[in-house]
């Protein structure tokens, strides 16, 4: 047989009723918590015996945490959804207060500006001028914290552009380094290598000596004189000989 529905009504046994009692009492507690497991909700369960013994179930928060949120909850539903009278009453008192408020903040305004100062007095005149100056104070000294934190951003922005101008003249001077140490080095195997060379003496020079030929033909003579004579004679007095010019002469 299937389990019968019970009859919702006080259980006239008190034994039975204190069994009853305990069983839906951990029954609820369990479910108290499966949805707060299940469901990531805030549960707070308190439970009052018959002889006035409690029994209470609270999330991870405090139960009095719990309740203080439930208080603030109730509080506000009841201050956002008032009767119907109170809440035309409240309108109606309200709308003149929102409507003067309005029109001192636009006449104050206008005061601002320096429109309609004529209705106003000495006193509140001074009072303007005050409040114009504490607003001048506020607004200098925003301005001056402005322009203080852009002056040392822009000191910041200039000592990270020296240090990058002091790295790049550094790798700068190095490769100007190397490329004289390279040009000095090839200067140096220049200059050695025509050390070696002129080391090497040249080939000495043959020299021709005119061939002097005794007893040969006129011909011969002949056109040897004529080259003689179509050469430039040297600077120098050359002497000759007697018994050479007879032989000449020949």
């Amino acid at each position: 047989m299937g389990r019968g529905r019970v009859q919702l009504r006080q259980i006239e046994n008190k034994i039975s009723r204190q069994v009853t009692f305990s069983k839906r009492r951990t029954g609820l507690l369990k479910k108290a918590h499966e949805i707060s497991v299940l469901c990531d909700a805030e549960v707070a369960l308190i439970v009052f015996s018959n002889k006035g013994k409690l029994f209470e179930y609270s999330t991870d928060s405090s139960m009095e945490r719990i309740l203080d949120r439930y208080e603030q909850q109730s509080n506000a539903e009841r201050q956002l959804v008032p009767t119907g009278s109170e809440s035309q009453g409240n309108w109606s008192l309200e709308c003149p207060k929102l409507m003067s408020t309005i029109e001192a903040l636009q006449r104050n305004l206008r005061h601002f500006l320096g429109e309609e100062l004529d209705p106003l007095s000495l006193r509140d005149l001074q009072l303007l001028e005050q409040q114009i100056d504490t607003s001048l104070k506020r607004i200098r000294t925003r301005k001056n914290q402005l322009m203080h934190e852009s002056i040392s951003e822009l000191q910041k922005r200039e000592r990270a552009l020296q240090n990058q101008n002091n790295m790049l003249a550094k790798k700068i001077q190095l490769k100007e380094n190397e490329k004289t140490q390279t040009e000095h080095a090839q200067c140096e195997q220049q200059n050695l290598s025509q050390n070696s060379s002129s080391f090497i003496q040249p080939p000495p020079a043959t020299i021709e000596f005119p061939s002097l030929t005794i007893g040969g033909s006129f011909q011969a003579i002949e056109g040897a004189n004529k080259e003689a004579e179509t050469q430039p004679q040297p600077s120098t007095n050359t002497v000759i000989p007697p018994w050479m010019l007879r032989h000449v002469n020949r």
